[in-house]
């Protein structure tokens, strides 16, 4: 996909979520991301947004920035900070860091003094692909929310992109999981020798590698292999 087709993925799935967010009564409920909350989650897809503004920011003027101002130690305790507020206060938040993102992402289109910035944690990457960055933030934690929405409901292409994406990050890791995904859609994945193969939908296999919940996935051996943590 393009920037272009990732911003306009974007837009569509940030106003999904801010309809969600909308009808939240209960922010405090458990999320899909274990240890945190909803407010939590709310609170950390606002402060992604204004990182990847400061990502956006740096490519554009050269004037490098931290992601998270003060590292992953600053960036965890403004999150818990902001976790415990209502409903209300986590929506306009989250409506207003959204909103001030667009334009930074739009300026990615002209000239460009950096081509690659750091995300947390030193890994680099094109500054082309913050949309797509973006997007995949906005979609996993809308599921996250445990709200109605699921990986069920993204569109199928998306889907590809974001399984595809999730194995090319388990093959960068030091001990990769050897096994073969079979997507009920048709699409198969390898990682390593492929020696296991797991099987299930689009949607499945993606709430499974990116959150370890295995509902609606199977093995052929009877285990599912053992995923690396963070991955």
């Amino acid at each position: 996909m393009t920037p272009d087709t990732d911003r306009s993925l974007l837009a569509a799935h940030t106003q999904r979520l801010l309809e969600t967010a909308a009808a939240l009564d209960d922010v405090s409920a458990p999320s899909l991301c274990e240890g945190w909350t909803r407010g939590h989650v709310l609170t950390h897809v606002a402060r992604n947004a204004e990182a990847i503004g400061r990502l956006a920011s740096w490519a554009v003027t050269g004037e490098r920035q931290e992601m998270y101002p003060g590292g992953s130690e600053s960036r965890d305790a403004e999150i818990e900070a902001g976790a415990g507020r209502d409903a209300a206060e986590q929506l306009a938040d989250l409506t207003a860091t959204a909103q001030g993102l667009t334009p930074a992402l739009e300026a990615l289109d002209g000239p460009l003094a950096a081509e690659r910035v750091e995300m947390r944690g030193g890994y680099e990457v094109a500054a082309q692909r913050l949309p797509f960055l973006r997007l995949r933030e906005v979609v996993y934690h809308h599921v996250d929310l445990d709200a109605g929405f699921t990986f069920d409901d993204v569109e199928p292409e998306l889907l590809r992109q974001f399984v595809g994406d999730a194995v090319d990050r388990l093959a960068l890791g030091s001990r990769p999981p050897a096994m073969t995904l079979r997507a009920t859609e048709g699409d198969t994945w390898t990682v390593g020798d492929g020696t296991t193969t797991v099987n299930g939908s689009l949607g499945a296999l993606l709430l499974w590698l990116a959150r370890r919940l295995d509902h609606g996935v199977s093995s052929e051996s009877g285990s599912l292999p053992s995923l690396p943590r963070g991955a």
